[in-house]
């Protein structure tokens, strides 16, 4: 991935600093230390720039690679956290930051089973370091979960959560003054949904499950890999986690205007966890999916999952909020959202990036069977 122009310049100006050190060992060292100072800056992608440098000048250091993925993490690059930590382990098998910093990545990702192995040998190596202990016991009742559920589950005899809501028995309260839903949803609608939702309001849950038994209806209908062709010189507008942050959600519509037919979007997948308005973040865009099906487009991101939601917040919310049967439905849904976009036959725009499978072809994805939980690989 090309560095930002900004990026650039800082790590150029790094570099110039030290022109004069011609031995290739010291310079990787002295980079190091600058792209520590950058990290505890937060500056993450120069720090990554820089542990880069530092590697091409000697390869053979574990903490460059250890401090590149830790950076990489911070970066929400959880693929490439693994691919360094793994090499920091593959040079120094005792270096204990790496299988710490391994294990995050993959936990990030939700191959608990991996992750857990990590957590693992830093407690054995760390027995007395509290955190290290609490992440391998918040990782194995995971991995304890996941083989519970999965040994209890006969998928064929467990009936759909939206099969079981009557959507007509829920009553709509005397007091209750929000957004009304008729038989579609309409941009009025929209609008007051959203001017509700800014004022912290909620939207009554009548119209919540009308709104979810309908888009999950619509999401079964389409296919994996949804095809979509953008005229010549006309706008379409792609953007990447929102992660329940509704604000950032309604400043993006007042600086690049709110969705319409002239007004394309693609949203690439965590719509929800880690921000405290998810459920409204989810909604609003659920909205504005069924408003323009063919112009409003959503790829499921790795926070689209049920033990993503379990650990980062969504479910705690959508309970809090509405019901624990909401949670559940929406996991269903979730399940439904389609994988990847191909736009004009040309750009591919998916949540996870590339796969580590060169051959992998557009006729594999179409073919790929969706509906159900991310698996650890693959």
């Amino acid at each position: 991935m090309a560095a930002k122009p900004g990026v650039v310049q800082q790590v150029e100006a790094v570099l110039k600093k030290f022109e004069v050190v011609k031995d290739p060992f010291t310079k990787a060292l002295k980079l190091k230390d600058e792209a520590n100072q950058f990290f505890k800056d937060e500056h993450y992608e120069v720090a990554i720039e820089l542990y880069s440098k530092a590697i091409e000048l000697n390869p053979t250091v574990s903490i460059f690679y250890g401090n590149r993925s830790f950076a990489y993490l911070k970066d929400e690059l959880y693929g490439s956290a693994v691919v360094d930590a793994s090499k920091a382990i593959e040079l120094e098998p005792t270096y204990i930051k790496g299988y710490y910093r391994r294990a995050s990545a993959n936990m990030a990702l939700g191959k608990f089973k991996m992750a857990l192995r990590d957590y693992e040998a830093v407690s054995k190596a760390l027995p007395r370091d509290v955190d290290a202990k609490k992440k391998f016991d918040e990782c194995q009742k995971i991995v304890r979960r996941i083989a519970f559920e999965k040994a209890i589950a006969v998928d064929h005899d467990q009936k759909s959560v939206a099969e079981q809501i009557d959507v007509e028995a829920i009553e709509v309260e005397a007091g209750y003054q929000g957004p009304v839903l008729g038989d579609a949803v309409t941009l009025e609608f929209m609008k007051e949904l959203i001017a509700t939702f800014r004022e912290q309001g909620k939207l009554h849950k009548k119209y919540a499950y009308k709104m979810l038994l309908t888009i999950r209806k619509f999401f079964m209908s389409l296919p994996t890999m949804v095809e979509i062709d953008v005229p010549a010189g006309k706008k379409f507008t792609i953007c990447g986690d929102i992660h329940g942050q509704y604000y950032d959600l309604l400043n993006v519509f007042e600086l690049n205007g709110l969705p319409s037919e002239d007004n394309p979007y693609l949203f690439n997948g965590d719509f929800v966890d880690r921000g405290s308005f998810s459920v409204e973040t989810i909604f609003t865009m659920f909205g504005f999916k069924l408003l323009y099906p063919n112009h409003f487009f959503m790829s499921r991101g790795n926070h689209e999952s049920d033990t993503m939601n379990k650990m980062y917040g969504f479910e705690g919310e959508v309970k809090s909020k509405f019901t624990p049967q909401m949670a559940e439905l929406f996991t269903e849904i979730f399940n439904w959202l389609p994988l990847c976009h191909l736009i004009n036959k040309k750009i591919l725009v998916c949540h996870g990036g590339l796969f580590k499978d060169d051959n992998v072809t557009l006729d594999d994805i179409r073919a790929t069977s969706r509906n159900r939980q991310p698996p650890e690989e693959g």
